[in-house]
């Protein structure tokens, strides 16, 4: 209920939405603009309060009134659920309609308080207007007396039934002795189905008097699809490998999210958690940069740390959200024992990680690893991922700069990659064995150093035709035996024919055109 200054009022009172550009002082002082979702209680000309919340300061009741209008309503919860928070507010009335009140209740309410009016400050009543309009329906709900005991595990007698509902305020419209309909009471807005009665009945039975039984019910075991890698499997990958998984929240601190990606604007939240919580992140990986400083604070040396999650970002008047994975290594490379030395991680060692994690697929050569620059990482040690030409993810060490302005003392290596694309698999194949023996060869080439390797075996694997089990590099060289801007690649080759032995003249004929493709596309010449 609330009550207006009545010489403020302008004209008749209506219910109504809130238009562009609409402001309001409330109560507190605060002067808000009103959003065109918000419902408003209105007089002929103007906003008087906003319906459910907050009554407006123009029309206010003071120690000059004379002349009070009384205004009590129903609201359906969900007309003012929200709209208090969205203006940084939390009021009794608005903890009340967003919980549902008693729609019948309002003109008992209302003659209540005039009676007390009157008896207290003196006066004369005036008219009561009432505007009613589509108010809840009166609520029916049959009770099965065989789901009480289903659900329950007792048999109640059906009169007991009637009695414990009764003294609750519960109507009868029918009892055929296996069906009762119930009406249900304008106040009791909580209940609405079979399961609810069930509950009060249990209530006032007494938990300690329900008996303790095993629960019966069928389970069915849903099938895993042999086309999807679940996120499971994915982090099971990433736990064997030595990774701990970490939760944080999707709420970011405005600088971290613009020092990482100034490119990248947050969407900023109405009513932040706090000052440090006001973006949604855009990214997993200021979480997990935020993890690792506040694990080194603590003296911890070794840090192998993922996270799962979506990300926000803003795609035009939209907000998309992405399911991503994200992952952060720092530290040795191994646990420090007595068998281990104290290797730090590098570059490679999470490129490896990353490479078993689109193994899972079953089609790790559908991914291409390719320099690039990004944002927060460091140039030179930056790849992106790329699945047939589309970007899936990146992969890189965090940049010095960004690395001493957040206090960070050892270098990290982190990923992130889109989990969509990651959980696609090929289905499994079965195909025979080979009888026969495999034949391998080693190449070795030198190339201008700004070739890719990932170039070189795609070209490789190209001619190098269909029986090709295996190609693997096992050496890159770069120093004083040859030249400044060359690098030898060692490349291992195995072939594996299902009918026959191959013959030496066989794979002669597969080199020669390996060499040739690598001598046409790189300018690389056979090393000796």
């Amino acid at each position: 209920m609330h009550a207006f200054d009545l010489t403020k009022l302008e004209g008749h009172i209506d219910v109504r939405f809130a238009t562009k550009a609409e402001k309001l002082e409330l109560l507190d002082g605060k002067e808000v603009k009103l959003a065109p979702e918000t419902l408003l209680i209105t007089d002929a000309s103007k906003p008087v309060a906003i319906a459910g919340i907050m009554g407006g300061m123009d029309t206010a009741v003071s120690d000059q009134t004379q002349h009070v209008f009384l205004e009590c309503a129903f609201f359906a919860p969900l007309a003012v659920a929200g709209k208090a928070r969205a203006y940084g507010m939390h009021t009794d009335a608005s903890h009340r309609y967003e919980r549902g009140v008693d729609y019948q209740l309002q003109r008992t309410a209302m003659q209540r308080a005039t009676q007390l009016l009157l008896a207290i400050c003196g006066g004369e009543a005036g008219p009561i207007t009432e505007a009613i309009g589509h108010l809840p329906e009166p609520n029916e709900i049959s009770l099965n007396y065989n789901s009480i005991s289903s659900l329950l595990g007792i048999q109640m007698d059906q009169e007991e039934v009637r009695d414990i509902l009764g003294r609750l305020g519960f109507d009868f419209s029918d009892d055929d002795g296996e069906v009762l309909t119930v009406s249900v009471p304008s106040y009791r807005f909580d209940v609405s189905i079979e399961a609810d009665l069930i509950e009060e009945l249990a209530r006032i039975y007494g938990y300690n008097n329900l008996p303790q039984t095993g629960g019966l019910g069928n389970q069915s075991l849903s099938s895993k699809p042999e086309s999807r890698t679940e996120l499971g499997q994915i982090r099971q990958q990433l736990v064997a490998l030595g990774y701990q998984e970490v939760v944080t929240y999707s709420f970011i601190e405005p600088s971290l999210a613009d020092t990482l990606f100034p490119d990248q604007p947050g969407v900023l939240l109405q009513n932040p958690i706090s000052a440090d919580m006001a973006v949604m992140r855009t990214s997993i990986l200021p979480g997990l940069i935020s993890t690792l400083k506040y694990n080194e604070n603590r003296q911890i040396e070794r840090i192998r740390i993922f996270e799962s999650g979506l990300v926000f970002q803003r795609s035009g008047e939209e907000i998309k959200q992405t399911a991503m994975l994200a992952g952060l290594v720092s530290g040795n490379k191994m646990p420090i024992n007595w068998s281990n030395n104290k290797d730090l991680t590098d570059f490679y060692d999470l490129k490896g990680d990353v490479e078993l994690l689109l193994a899972l697929g079953l089609e790790p050569d559908r991914y291409t690893f390719i320099a690039a620059e990004h944002a927060c990482f460091h140039s030179g040690q930056c790849a992106r991922i790329e699945r047939e030409g589309a970007v899936v993810g990146h992969i890189g060490a965090l940049h010095p700069a960004m690395q001493r302005r957040m206090g960070i003392t050892e270098n990290c290596y982190l990923f992130e990659l889109q989990l969509a694309p990651l959980q696609e698999r090929r289905l499994p194949a079965a195909s025979a064995l080979s009888k026969f023996p495999e034949v391998s060869r080693d190449l070795a080439v030198l190339i201008d150093s700004n070739y890719a390797s990932s170039d070189v075996m795609a070209n490789v694997r190209e001619n190098a035709g269909e029986h090709l089990t295996d190609l693997r590099i096992f050496d890159v060289y770069q120093g004083d035996a040859v030249a400044k801007d060359k690098k030898s690649i060692a490349l291992g080759l195995t072939w594996q024919h299902p009918s026959r032995t191959l013959s030496e003249d066989d794979i002669n004929t597969i080199i020669v055109r390996c060499v040739n493709g690598l001598q046409d596309k790189f300018n690389a010449n056979l090393r000796n």
